[in-house]
């Protein structure tokens, strides 16, 4: 971008070169004065009235015209002994919140750019302390010939200077408003809410000026020796006999526009029905976000079913592994018991035996007595076997 003026910012005792830039440009069409008759064109040439000639613009001055329409010449040397202590400088005079500043009195922004290596860190610092105070910065600075008001803020990493009509530029409102006294109605004001709800927000980049566009189609049209399109003519604007009856259709009309459903009926009776500083809460599209939570519980409840199940499963599968183990332990036991009975009996048996053939000093009532006590042990034997068999079935 080509710089319009080169100075620098008076921060208190710090001094910070830069280079004034527009941060704006006119995309309008632009046309010529031609004559109709031939095509030619109308050019403006300067004229002196008094010699009816026409003159260059090293024979041009300046000059004040006075009440009774008389020139009072000033020169570019009366011009340079005024003292304007800002010529050169943008020197910023205090620092104000953002709403101090009626946006009647911005004017054409500028960008201010550091003027060179030295300058970058007084200019980073300038810019880090507007964004933290999350002020604005008011200045003085002349620009064409004169002092101007401005206003430095930040926009992403740049400085942009906006120049300010000085307050007394700007008309106060007087006869504006209507006269009549209106009362105006809280169905009214909830419609009215309900309508700048369902128009919502917009992304200003996706807006474009559709009559530059369709003026260039003209223009290619007629170079190219072909007819201009035609444009569909403007809707004729309805006559407004019931203003809530226009509100609910304009509310209707807007949620068709985007995609909503309903006829927006129910919208205008929740929002009559709720208080007056409710409006100001943004609204919530409840059928979707309730759809979706009540989807969201469901599923949930249906996860923590499977688990519970899975847990039960796992509980009573370690339940019945504890109880086998149990049984188990047990059935060894009993056995281990039992065998030990059966041995203490064949014990007890012998011994009784024994003592029986010492007794007795006949051999073969010896003999019969050891055969009997043989073949009770071997009965004991076979009767124990059996109930531990019997028990092992059992368990």
């Amino acid at each position: 971008m080509r710089s319009i003026w080169n100075g620098a910012i008076s921060f208190g005792l710090v001094s910070i070169p830069v280079k004034l830039m527009n941060a704006t440009e006119s995309h309008a069409v632009s046309f010529r004065q031609i004559h109709t008759e031939d095509g030619g064109r109308i050019r403006y040439r300067k004229v002196c009235e008094l010699e009816d000639r026409e003159v260059s613009q090293a024979e041009i001055g300046k000059a004040y015209e006075d009440a009774d329409g008389s020139m009072i010449p000033i020169t570019d040397e009366d011009l340079s002994h005024l003292p304007i202590p800002t010529a050169r400088t943008i020197e910023i005079v205090a620092f104000v919140p953002r709403e101090r500043i009626d946006p009647l009195q911005m004017g054409t922004a500028y960008y201010l750019a550091a003027s060179g290596a030295p300058a970058a860190k007084p200019y980073t610092l300038l810019r880090e302390a507007l964004g933290r105070s999350d002020r604005v910065a008011i200045a003085k600075f002349a620009l064409r010939g004169r002092e101007r008001l401005g206003m430095l803020r930040v926009s992403g990493d740049a400085i942009v200077m906006h120049g300010l009509l000085w307050p007394d530029e700007v008309r106060t409102p007087e006869g504006v408003a209507p006269d009549a006294g209106v009362t105006v109605r809280e169905q009214e004001l909830d419609l009215a809410d309900a309508l700048m709800d369902t128009l919502g927000e917009i992304d200003l980049d996706d807006l474009h000026d559709e009559y530059r566009e369709a003026l260039e189609e003209v223009i290619a049209a007629k170079a190219a020796g072909e007819a201009p399109p035609e444009a569909p003519g403007p809707a004729e604007p309805g006559k407004v006999l019931d203003l809530m009856a226009a509100l609910e259709s304009s509310v209707r009309a807007a949620r068709e526009s985007r995609g909503g459903e309903g006829t927006g009926t129910a919208e205008v009776r929740t929002l009559e029905r709720r208080e007056r500083p409710a409006r100001r809460t943004p609204k919530e599209t409840g059928g979707k976000k309730s759809t979706s939570t009540a989807a969201g519980k469901t599923a949930a409840g249906k996860t923590q079913a499977r688990k519970s199940t899975s847990a039960a499963r796992e509980s009573t599968a370690e339940t019945d592994e504890k109880t086998a183990k149990s049984a188990k332990s047990a059935h060894a036991a009993h056995t281990a018991k039992t065998a030990k009975s059966a041995k203490t009996a064949k014990t007890a048996q012998t011994a009784k035996t024994a003592k029986t053939a010492q007794k007795t000093p006949d051999r073969s009532t010896a003999r019969k007595t050891a055969a009997k006590a043989t073949a009770g042990s071997t009965a004991g034997k076979g009767a124990a076997k059996k109930t531990a068999s019997s028990r092992r079935r059992g368990a």
